[in-house]
């Protein structure tokens, strides 16, 4: 297989230290330009089907929970069995620069596919109970979590600079619109075929994901060292000097302490707790939580497509800033709503704001840093996730005690204070117009 070149390095990539009005002055290029690069043909609709399998598989075995234990602490144990390995992210981020983010990303996929084809052997023959669906989802959240983080290191590989903000937004709504329909057959499945064909469907999704994979990017590893240099002693020494590269860049330790943020109290309130508001709170089924989902979905594919036409004109920091606030209210708003086809309208907006404040979280973290830490950069961003795990966790143990709406909106509320916190701390590498994480 040709080895596909590696434009970004081509192009200047991250690591080159250019000056900000010349970075300010990038040439629009169309939305659809990322589409000429032969490893992006492929990656998206790899990604495609690895994203429509994680939200079928999130909402089949979420449901499935939910109902067996008829316990929101059991949902929530579920749902944050699955964030086991952002701890791992980092050391996944040292593999993926060692051997290459398509094999590494291959592996993954592989992995995904046999545990898939396990939960439907069991769902066939009858032995699945909510235990063995924990046992899965824990193995599961051993490597899920980091793959949104090499996915993006495999773009970041390969998609120009020029043409990186472009890339991350159709990325993103290549993963929202998974979420859309993903969310909503995943439902339709269950009710009309039953938990074991549906989730054969999910098996043949992770399948084509993998053999996808494979005709991406490069199988060798993107050569970072210069002339004379020596060999890295160990992935240890590799991750911490991966760490000590984060910590010591002022924009990008603020841009993880923002996400970290983000996961812990955003995100539990726009999905994992789904299933607890369709059933609890609008006192419905499957279909409403499916909607629930694809609503929200739906907001952020929009936000998505539409920064994939204005991204070259805005500052990718200070558009995260305001909309990761304008999430934050948005989410309160619909804490506080009891009624369904209300609580789905509302869940679009939140959906374009989450969208307005993770493309370009991912466009900051790739765009000026040094290309030889691409995918340990990716893998503690992907730590970050790690937060949702005690959020949801919390947010169970709360609920019961106090009420859906009391601790979704204390999760808002709290969060837009420690946003401002955190802004004003890093001000000068993330809100000034000069800042690195501003350019556009």
């Amino acid at each position: 297989m040709r080895r596909v070149p590696n434009q970004a390095a081509k192009d200047g990539g991250p690591s080159k230290a250019l000056p900000a009005a010349k970075l300010n002055a990038t040439p629009r290029v169309s939305a659809l330009e990322p589409f000429k690069i032969r490893s992006f043909r492929f990656q998206w609709p790899a990604d495609l089907c690895s994203s429509w399998a994680f939200e079928m598989e999130t909402l089949i075995l979420g449901w499935y929970v939910l109902v067996e234990t008829q316990s929101v602490l059991m949902l929530s144990i579920y749902a944050s069995m699955q964030y086991l390995g952002t701890l791992l992210a980092p050391m996944f981020g040292v593999v993926g620069d060692r051997v290459g983010q398509r094999n590494l990303l291959s592996a993954m996929r592989g992995f995904y596919f046999l545990l898939a084809s396990t939960t439907m052997t069991l769902a066939f023959t009858g032995l699945m109970n909510p235990y063995l669906v924990l046992g899965t989802a824990a193995l599961m959240g051993l490597v899920r979590p980091s793959d949104i983080g090499m996915r993006t290191a495999l773009v970041g590989e390969t998609v120009p600079h020029a043409q990186l903000m472009g890339a991350m937004s159709i990325q993103r709504s290549t993963q929202e619109s998974a979420r859309i329909v993903g969310a909503t057959s995943g439902a339709g499945l269950v009710a009309a075929l039953g938990i074991a064909p549906a989730y054969a469907v999910v098996v043949c999704f992770y399948a084509a994901s993998g053999l996808l994979t494979l005709q991406t990017g490069s199988a060798r590893p993107v050569k970072t060292m210069q002339a004379g240099e020596a060999a890295p002693p160990s992935p240890w020494l590799d991750l911490k000097e991966g760490l000590a590269y984060v910590w010591n860049t002022p924009y990008l330790r603020g841009v993880m302490v923002l996400a970290f943020l983000l996961n812990m109290t955003a995100f539990p309130v726009f999905g994992g707790l789904q299933p607890y508001v369709a059933k609890s709170v609008y006192q419905s089924n499957q279909t409403t939580l499916g909607y629930l989902t694809a609503c929200a979905a739906s907001g952020a594919f929009f936000g998505s497509i539409v920064l994939t036409r204005f991204s070259s004109f805005l500052q990718p920091s200070r558009l995260m800033i305001y909309a990761s606030i304008s999430w934050y209210v948005v989410l309160f708003v619909y804490s506080q709503i009891t009624t369904a086809p209300l609580g789905m309208a509302v869940l679009f907006f939140a959906g374009v704001a989450q969208a307005a404040s993770l493309v370009p979280m991912a466009a900051i973290l790739l765009r000026n840093s040094d290309q030889k830490f691409r995918g340990r950069i990716m893998g503690v961003r992907m730590l970050a996730i790690y937060s949702n795990m005690p959020g949801i966790l919390l947010a169970g143990y709360l609920i019961p005690k106090f009420g859906y709406a009391p601790v979704a909106g204390a999760y808002c509320i709290f969060g837009i204070f420690m946003t401002v916190v955190i802004i004003y701390h890093w001000r000068k590498a993330l809100w000034q117009n000069d800042a690195p994480a501003n350019v556009r």
